[in-house]
């Protein structure tokens, strides 16, 4: 009895449809409020890997979206500012444990971004992990470094307790697409201020999908708002916005940097210069306590009164 003919020539088939799919390719997209928008201008830009090679293209952010992000950040400030340290020590882990699931995605959009190896770029994942989980440590701690009793010669309390700044601009690293970008951004909102973060220009991708990795891990919409684009574009009317705070030039060059740090003297913002940093170094408590404020608080110990009872 005979074998019968097999179909090979509809498995052929299927296989040649399968090999024909067209890929489904990534739309970048600003995160400002919480939300996705495409930049107000309507302006991309092409993002390539050291190779040259395509990779995407990023929003290209308007003065208009640096704006808005401003207003996002400002309105989320009071409920982020206003919560418990310890409350935001345990949306910061939840970041971590979120990338912690998405480690394989971010260890690939490194590696082709700033064109290292996987192991180079899986190195950078994980620190940048570690430095969530590091800074939401902090929260609910560098109040009693910073702050406390001080001595006075009276019959007074004095204390000191430190509060945030405001509204933060950051620069993040141009190199370090996203270890550096975590290092300069997850200490400003571990101690209450809220940020808009201008990505890299030319490694922009990783701060992209941070983006919706801090849209499902609990962070408030507006405490961190990130825009992609021309640095320098997007760096200037942010420097001179009066209902800005402060600003980490960290990812500006010494032309850049100067230009801004004179804008952003208009309503006296706190401005941190950049400077060499190795982002694998286990970080100070410097970004912690770079944009906080001290308050200072008297009161009377108390008097007895007549019947011998303080009030």
């Amino acid at each position: 009895m005979s074998d019968k003919p097999k179909n090979t020539g509809k498995k052929t088939e299927q296989k040649a449809e399968q090999n024909q799919r067209l890929s489904v390719f990534k739309t970048y997209k600003l995160y400002v409020g919480g939300k996705f928008p495409r930049s107000e201008s309507g302006r991309v830009y092409e993002v390539t890997d050291s190779k040259g090679q395509w990779l995407a293209n990023a929003p290209r952010a308007s003065r208009k979206d640096a704006r808005d992000a401003v207003v996002a950040a400002r309105k989320a400030f009071g409920g982020w500012s206003g919560a418990t340290a310890y409350n935001r020590g345990q949306i910061l882990y939840r970041v971590a444990e979120m990338l912690e699931g998405r480690r394989d995605q971010f260890v690939r959009e490194v590696a082709e971004a700033e064109g290292l190896p996987k192991s180079r770029a899986a190195a950078q994942v994980d620190a940048a992990i570690d430095r969530w989980v590091w800074y939401a440590g902090w929260t609910d701690k560098i109040a009693q470094v910073v702050g406390g009793g001080n001595p006075v010669a009276g019959p007074y309390f004095n204390l000191s307790s430190p509060e945030p700044t405001g509204v933060v601009t950051v620069l993040a690293p141009q190199e370090s697409s996203f270890l550096g970008l975590v290092s300069v951004l997850a200490p400003v909102i571990a101690t209450g201020n809220t940020a808009v973060v201008i990505a890299s220009e030319k490694f922009p991708l990783p701060a992209l999908s941070l983006g919706e990795v801090l849209a499902t891990s609990d962070v408030p919409g507006g405490v961190v708002n990130i825009l992609t684009g021309g640095t320098a574009e997007i760096a200037a009317p942010l420097a001179a916005h009066q209902d800005v705070n402060a600003i980490d030039l960290a990812g500006a060059d010494e032309a850049l940097a100067k230009e801004l740090e004179i804008a952003a003297a208009d309503n006296l913002k706190r401005v941190v210069r950049p400077q060499p940093v190795d982002y694998f170094a286990t970080p100070g408590i410097d970004r912690l306590t770079a944009f906080l404020e001290t308050k200072t608080v008297w009161h009377p110990t108390g008097a007895l009164g007549a019947s011998g009872s303080s009030y």
